[in-house]
């Protein structure tokens, strides 16, 4: 079955997320009253990371079964993680769990209602300037991936993740993303999601199985653009009151903060139990 490959220090996977840092990103974010897009998007990333690195914990160690990366794109196209990760576009998540620009402390609300600071690792910063490069991004992001892939052919297939609010200045995106998803390992295709942001509250699209649902032209193209949800993104998907199907696609559309947290934990869900018992 694709997407049941081992996920090991032997045969790690791979997470690289496209940011959107545009200069419409200073636009206020649904759902998250007196925050820009940006600085959502970046305290969801921050979270996203963290919890990546979580997942990866062994005893006092953390295994590299996964190498992650972020690229912003803007005034360019460049590497956003920070600190003494600058420049680097796919790291080893044991050296990005040792390097976060800086630990804040947090306020954390307890299931049972009381409040407690838990730490915040940041690594990535919220940036907001120029246009939507995004036919230039995805051929970045075929480049990286197309190296991950040499070097890890069997792995399970790595994950992209866009986040954006707005149309490509740079041509039409749907053939690069459809080249892009035809990379592939042993055991299947790249998995290629977008989640698209909103300043306005409402009419919101999670994971829909149907192009004509949707309402207008763009959320159509970045439909055809996201790959199927595979089954074993399922579970993740219910668990979130979302019904998945064999057409489910990995877009939101007109997002809201809970949506895109929602669904970066679909969009990040992999077994690592599966395969070889080896970490």
């Amino acid at each position: 079955m694709p997407y049941s490959a081992e996920i090991s220090r032997a045969n790690p996977t791979c997470f690289l997320f496209l940011i959107d840092q545009s200069k419409s990103m200073l636009q206020p974010m649904a759902g998250a009253p007196g925050k820009t897009k940006a600085e959502a998007v970046s305290e969801a990333i921050n979270h996203l990371l963290y919890t990546l690195v979580l997942r990866c914990v062994w005893g006092n160690s953390v295994l590299d079964r996964f190498h992650v990366g972020v690229i912003g794109y803007g005034v360019g196209i460049n590497p956003a993680l920070g600190g003494n990760l600058a420049g680097k576009d796919l790291v080893p998540i044991s050296e990005l769990a040792r390097n976060p620009m800086r630990v804040e402390q947090r306020a954390q609300t307890n299931p049972d209602g009381s409040v407690q600071n838990a730490r915040f690792p940041v690594w990535f910063e919220p940036v907001s300037d120029g246009k939507t490069p995004t036919c230039a991004t995805l051929n970045r992001a075929s480049t990286l991936l197309a190296g991950f892939l040499a070097d890890h052919p069997d792995c399970h297939p790595p994950i992209l993740i866009n986040l954006t609010d707005g149309k490509a200045n740079d041509g039409n995106p749907e053939p690069l993303a459809g080249r892009l998803k035809q990379l592939s390992s042993t055991d299947g295709h790249v998995l290629f999601f977008n989640l698209h942001v909103s300043a306005t509250a409402g009419d919101k699209v999670e994971f829909p199985d149907d192009e004509k649902s949707l309402p207008d032209p763009f959320a159509q193209l970045l439909f055809r653009m996201s790959s199927k949800l595979p089954e074993e993104m399922w579970p993740a998907a219910r668990e979130k009151g979302l019904r998945p199907n064999a057409n489910t696609r990995g877009l939101v559309f007109n997002g809201d903060l809970d949506s895109v947290i929602r669904s970066l934990d679909v969009g990040t869900r992999v077994d690592l139990n599966r395969g070889s018992k080896r970490p």
